[in-house]
């Protein structure tokens, strides 16, 4: 383990000594100066855990070194020595984020014990943000978060494939975040220095679909005035991402395995081929084996996509992920239009988890932006949110458990009469006490007064 590193200032060598020998007893690397202007170039050559820092020295002041310590070294840990006379200063001292104080004269075993307190603090702070720093790497994976079963798997899928140039296909509805799961999977290649590329095949138009992929040569067509690049040109050394590539028309899925057949492709008008030179990842939202029965997708295609593949999984299946997207959407929206909403509320929360988000992450986002805007406190309530007329409606067409359906009642009653309990009291027929044991008995929490 490595040995805690102290410094004592102090303008009285008695204490100076005293403190050191207790301290180098118990095994603390320690060193010692005698004046505020010593303990602040010391701080420059030196690093150190903890300051034992006396209040009054003539010169720069323990105060103005504790204030100087916090400005420039906040990760050191500062214990004030005081007289009795001083106890009023400690206190302020405390206030400007001192650990604590150290009454003179000196108790060695109390210095021990202050010494041990203050290490076990910052061993506990430095525990703390390691799994703060590991549970955000193991929710987190480029742009995608999820703490789930289904995302950890899919986390690990895309670290697995990193290295092979296989093309790729993202099935799962849409809103699943089969984008961003592409741009992951970009990230993590070996093309990941090269430009990803995206494609909407869903949202050009046929009739300039050739054109936007290939590229063309100028006077190709009637508007064509310039020579253009395309998509594919664009995609070099890099990755191509195909979204939505069911709404692909036939004769574009023609060109389309031709280029991935044989690795060349021409501009539309041009005659020099171009190395098609690129990753390939499709993702759709679609059935293809499906279109294929219905002879709208071309079987060779699809299985010349279909080599490594993987569906994203519904937001209906990873649930216990939602109060960590939800969180996430919070801070991003706050910070993007600078509002001051600070925290979702518990029975914000329930609806959320209670939701079946038919459009998955996507809704969400949204759900959590609109809540934002309009929420006029720093907590997000239920009434804020655009899915609970929609979750009232829901929940005439299913079954549910006697509690569930009285704790959903009770915080709608709740919410509606803003946590007036007399008032709550009287509309559900019972008395306070009743509705103050329930309340307790399903852990609610009134956010309106936050």
């Amino acid at each position: 383990m490595e040995q805690t590193r102290i410094l004592v200032v102090d303008d009285e060598l008695i204490i100076r000594e005293s403190l050191t020998g207790w301290l180098q007893r118990d095994g603390y690397h320690v060193q010692s100066v005698s004046s505020g202007e010593e303990a602040i170039e010391t701080l420059k050559i030196n690093g150190f855990d903890i300051l034992l820092l006396d209040i009054q020295m003539d010169g720069i002041s323990g105060m103005d070194v504790l204030t100087h310590v916090k400005e420039h070294y906040p990760d050191i840990d500062v214990i004030m020595i005081t007289a009795f006379g001083s106890i009023p200063s400690a206190v302020q001292a405390m206030k400007s984020h001192a650990f604590d104080y150290l009454l003179k004269p000196f108790d060695p075993d109390e210095l021990g014990v202050l010494i041990l307190k203050l290490i076990n603090y910052r061993a506990t702070i430095k525990e703390n943000l390691f799994l703060k720093e590991e549970y955000e790497q193991k929710t987190r994976f480029e742009s995608m978060i999820g703490q789930s079963r289904p995302m950890q798997e899919i986390f690990s899928l895309i670290e697995d494939i990193k290295d092979a140039d296989s093309t790729v296909l993202i099935t799962g509805e849409t809103g699943t975040g089969k984008g961003l799961a592409a741009k992951a999977i970009h990230s993590n290649s070996r093309v990941a220095s090269g430009p990803f590329v995206s494609v909407n095949c869903g949202a050009i138009p046929k009739h300039i679909m050739e054109s936007e992929l290939f590229g063309h040569q100028k006077g190709a067509f009637t508007d064509a005035k310039e020579t253009r690049k395309g998509r594919l040109e664009l995609a070099g050394s890099g990755t191509l991402f195909l979204d939505e590539i069911g709404e692909i028309s036939m004769r574009m899925q023609i060109d389309l395995l031709q280029v991935l057949e044989d690795k060349i492709f021409y501009k539309v008008g041009g005659t020099q081929p171009i190395t098609a030179d690129f990753r390939v990842i499709a993702a759709t939202n679609a059935n293809l084996e499906q279109a294929i029965k219905e002879r709208k997708f071309r079987k060779d295609l699809y299985y010349r996509l279909n080599v490594i593949t993987f569906t994203m999984p519904t937001l209906r299946e990873r649930k216990e992920d939602i109060p960590l997207l939800a969180e996430h959407f919070l801070r991003k929206t706050t910070q993007e239009i600078n509002r001051g909403v600070e925290r979702i509320s518990r029975a914000a929360m329930d609806e959320l988890m209670l939701y079946e988000w038919p459009g998955n992450v996507r809704e969400l986002s949204n759900a959590i932006e609109r809540a934002v805007v309009v929420c006029k406190t720093r907590t997000i309530t239920p009434f804020d949110l655009p899915i609970v007329k929609t979750l009232e409606n829901e929940l005439k067409n299913k079954y549910f458990s006697l509690n569930d359906v009285e704790k959903h009642h009770i915080v709608k009653i709740l919410d509606d009469t803003q946590w007036n309990i007399t008032k709550s009291a009287a509309i559900l027929g019972i008395d306070r006490s009743t509705l103050y044991n329930k309340i307790k008995r399903y852990d609610l929490q009134d956010d309106h007064t936050k």
